[in-house]
């Protein structure tokens, strides 16, 4: 939401120039790619080539379709824990339905997304009607997934048709396809935060749930949209990690760490974590940051663990920035 200010009878002689924590994040990006490049150079590759940006943005695909929609429901003060075994599930529907035929193309998305729209609902009534805390509601509905996919699978399923593999594989020049329709789903939900009422609705819930409703805001009919656009968004991106492998996985969305992912590019994009406060941009931005971070940690073949280390070190300092920089502004 855009912050006012408040000038008193007496102009300010000097303005301080204060980076948002969009352009933070940006500009941590930029600083990110030259020393990347550098480090990389050294070693004798080359992070900025064709390959290393399809390589990046390619990471940033999956990612970027799940962090969109946790960016919907951290605005309005939730959070999502059971995307990363929706996204395995929904790339097994999808798989599974399409069984390797191209007539079955269009059934399999559809009952993929109708399937995590479903799911999203699940997880806004039990957080509205029932009055759970979304950690514990939809930590419990990942668990019930999970079940269901262990005891089900044991391994991939089902098959794509090679022409639907189009879509996690063709580019136009160094960029993915599936690339430009993620930007085009951050696009969406850019436009549905800032220019619509349900975008403002859910700004306002998360700034403060008992305001809003008090405002004649339906509350929770906005938490459970906000659900629904995300599991939505987690569908999608299983359906083009099905669209990459060539089948379902049931593991593919936690073998990743979607979940918590998701909700770290969020909060580096400078979403509040207690809602009310960010948006989309900033959010692309968090996914470009980690997948150029695994990236050059990749071409430096830098152990696991140390990568870990850094990225939360990363998330960490971002978090302690943004809360000492509103605390000062409240101060002040």
């Amino acid at each position: 939401m855009p912050e006012r200010t408040f000038s008193g009878g007496t102009a300010p002689r000097s303005r301080k120039i204060a980076l948002t924590p969009t352009a933070t994040v940006y500009l941590a990006l930029v600083v990110l790619l030259v020393v990347g490049s550098v480090l990389v150079a050294l070693k004798g590759g080359v992070l900025l080539d064709q390959g290393g940006i399809l390589t990046i943005l390619t990471r940033a695909t999956a990612l970027g379709l799940i962090a969109v929609g946790q960016t919907l429901v951290i605005v309005t003060g939730s959070l999502d824990l059971s995307v990363a075994y929706l996204v395995g599930l929904c790339s097994l529907v999808a798989a599974e339905t399409m069984a390797g035929s191209g007539a079955m193309v269009v059934p399999g998305v559809l009952l993929a997304v109708a399937l995590a729209a479903v799911v999203g609902l699940v997880n806004g009534l039990v957080i509205t009607v029932l009055k759970a805390n979304a950690f514990i509601a939809t930590l419990g509905v990942a668990l019930v997934l999970r079940g269901y996919l262990e005891h089900n699978y044991t391994g991939p399923a089902g098959s794509v048709p090679r022409s639907f593999q189009h879509l996690g594989y063709d580019r136009i020049g160094p960029v993915p396809v599936a690339a430009l329709l993620v930007l085009l789903v951050a696009a969406g939900a850019w436009w549905y935060l800032r220019r619509t009422r349900g975008g403002y609705h859910m700004y306002a819930v998360g700034g403060d749930v008992e305001v809003a409703r008090l405002s004649g805001v339906r509350t929770g009919r906005t938490i459970v949209t906000a659900h629904v656009l995300c599991s939505v968004a987690a569908g999608l991106a299983g359906v083009f990690l099905a669209a990459r492998l060539g089948s379902g996985a049931p593991y593919v969305g936690t073998d990743a760490g979607y979940d918590l992912e998701s909700i770290a590019a969020v909060v580096l994009g400078g979403t509040a974590l207690a809602g009310g406060r960010g948006g989309v941009v900033g959010t692309v931005g968090g996914v470009l940051l980690l997948a150029t971070l695994d990236t050059v940690f990749d071409d430096l073949a830098v152990d696991p663990f140390f990568k870990d280390v850094v990225r939360g070190v990363v998330l960490v300092v971002a978090v302690a920035l943004y809360a000492r920089r509103r605390s000062s502004r409240r101060s002040a």
